[in-house]
């Protein structure tokens, strides 16, 4: 027998795709619907930091609440979402994808060494 592990946000999002995915999706979307789209692409929010999402008794980064729910990504409090766009702002989840610490930091260096290839994205 394995015995597996989960932290918190495993066990929310888990709870959140078993008994209430199409809520989820529903909530996801209309964020996305609410953004507005830059000329690079991203869907940002109306707010001065990265907008927070309250869903089933948590509240969370939106773009990690859009990200997980769209993908169905069941991601760990170790997990981190990283925004390929480098704009914490963008729900895009187009511009997302899902890493670690160490990915994200690495993304930091590329990005002030390189900028963002937009093209790319």
């Amino acid at each position: 027998m394995i015995l597996t592990l989960q932290d918190d946000s495993e066990l929310w999002l888990g709870e959140i795709f078993d008994n209430h995915y199409e809520e989820a999706r529903s909530r996801a979307d209309s964020l996305l619907a609410e953004g507005t789209i830059t000329n690079t692409g991203c869907i940002v929010t109306n707010t001065a930091k990265p907008r927070k999402v309250r869903f089933h008794g948590r509240q969370v980064a939106a773009y990690r609440f859009v990200y997980c729910v769209l993908n169905r990504v069941v991601a760990s409090y170790d997990d981190v979402i990283r925004h390929r766009c480098h704009n914490r702002l963008c729900i895009n989840p187009e511009h997302l994808t899902i890493g670690n610490r160490a990915d994200n930091k690495h993304d930091d260096w590329e990005f002030q060494a390189n900028g963002v290839d937009f093209d790319l994205l």
